[in-house]
């Protein structure tokens, strides 16, 4: 089943609003099975309506509009449609009755103009809303399929949920629904990941394999079709296999959480606990741990000591380390296991992580831009540094340099150096 979705707003083509109702649309119907080919954006112009209607039809069997279904004379979608169809519009009178009691209820006049709210497209199946008032629209005509649903995505994510999928479900059969594990990797660029997988992804039929890549991270998502779950995983298990088999030290889950909550987790399994001492991530790295709800039983907190004067005296890192002839400087192997070994002893956590390297835009103690020492401090172990030499500007070099660490710790806690 070929889909198309046609979202409706001359806002959307302004760049006033951003189409996220595309984004969830997508991923709710490639979960029934159905693949979205095609996007479209079309202004409240009545022709331009028609003429995206006429071309989706020609290529899809399923057309899932959003937006036009309100009170003003520019929501065009569910009139232009009725029109093509050669269809009168008629009034969904429950819709009506709730329209009205609003009024009375705020006592205030009548809008005549919401009765357009009311409309349905003459034949089809009213979609309730329940976050709003316009009613959304569903019909089947000569073996094509209209979906009509709201713009704003409060009210259309609860009507699709709840009538859409319903319509949808009854209108199409029983079409194989799309499932689908995603494997997140960490330490390894996408290029790297793809040389590791190239024959499997070149071979590719059912499984299919999606690389996507974000900084710091790589994630795969791996999807076959199948009518249940335990059908799905029997298809989907020999390749997720293989790619275990080829990916160790860099795939750190199987479920679409980040780096960060994967540690947090392990940190909670093994009842550990965590400090950062961080330079050039200017508190990213606590920052990102924070935000994984929970965090607060493995992490007990950090510093952040920008300069020479706070690593020497919150940190305990040496002087000698710091400043002074022949000195390795603040952006050094040395320092980076100083500093995780002085905030570790100071929380007296089992691990600590530390960062110190050079952001940019320019280069520091005659050290190149990108230049990053990222330290972990294990209780009872030896300090272990993983020199990096990052590329991209100020803010990506500190994300890259935040996941690196992280990844350090994952390894450690994982038992995957």
């Amino acid at each position: 089943m070929r889909a198309e979705i046609i979202a409706v707003g001359t806002e959307l083509l302004l760049g006033q609003i951003v189409n996220t109702n595309a984004q969830y649309l997508s991923q709710g119907l490639a979960e029934l099975g159905i693949d979205v080919y095609y996007q479209t954006v079309v202004g409240d112009n009545a022709d331009r309506i028609r003429a995206a209607i006429e071309t989706a039809r020609g290529r899809a069997d399923l057309l899932v509009f959003t937006g036009g279904l309100g009170p003003t004379l520019d929501d065009l979608t569910r009139d232009v449609l009725a029109a093509y169809l050669g269809r009168a519009i008629v009034t969904h009178e429950p819709t009506m009755r709730k329209i009205e009691e609003l009024f009375m209820g705020r006592g205030t006049a009548f809008v005549e103009s919401n009765r357009r709210q009311a409309h349905l497209v003459e034949g089809a199946t009213p979609l309730r809303n329940d976050t709003g008032l316009a009613v959304g629209n569903a019909l089947s005509v000569d073996g094509t399929h209209y979906l009509l649903l709201p713009g704003p995505p409060r009210e259309m994510k609860p009507m699709f949920e709840n009538d859409g999928r319903t319509w949808l479900r009854g209108a199409l059969g029983e079409a194989n629904a799309l499932h689908s594990v995603m494997l997140k990797f960490s330490g390894i660029g996408e290029s790297m990941l793809e040389d590791l997988l190239i024959d499997l992804i070149r071979e590719q039929n059912d499984p299919t394999i999606a690389p996507y890549a974000k900084e710091g991270e790589v994630a795969i998502r791996v999807s076959t079709k199948a009518g249940n779950a335990e059908e799905a995983a029997r298809k989907l298990e020999p390749t997720l296999q293989e790619i275990r088999s080829r990916t160790k030290g860099y795939l750190y889950a199987e479920e679409d959480i980040p780096l960060e909550a994967a540690v947090v987790r392990l940190l909670e399994q093994k009842r550990m606990t965590l400090t950062v001492a961080e330079s050039c991530t200017g508190g990213m790295i606590a920052a990102a741990l924070t935000t994984v709800p929970g965090s607060a039983d493995a992490f007990l907190g950090g510093v952040v000591s920008y300069s020479n004067a706070v690593k020497h005296r919150q940190l305990g890192v040496p002087m000698e380390l710091l400043e002074g002839e022949g000195a390795p400087g603040a952006v050094s192997p040395e320092t980076a296991a100083a500093m995780a070994e002085g905030a570790r002893a100071i929380a007296d956590a089992d691990f600590s992580l530390s960062a110190t390297g050079v952001a940019g835009p320019a280069g520091s103690e005659g050290k190149p831009v990108g230049l990053v020492y990222v330290g972990l401090a294990e209780r009872g172990k030896p300090t272990r540094v993983e020199k990096l030499q990052l590329s991209g500007d100020r803010q990506g070099i500190r994300i890259r340099a935040t996941k690196r660490a992280l990844h350090l710790l994952w390894q450690s806690l994982s038992g995957q150096e």
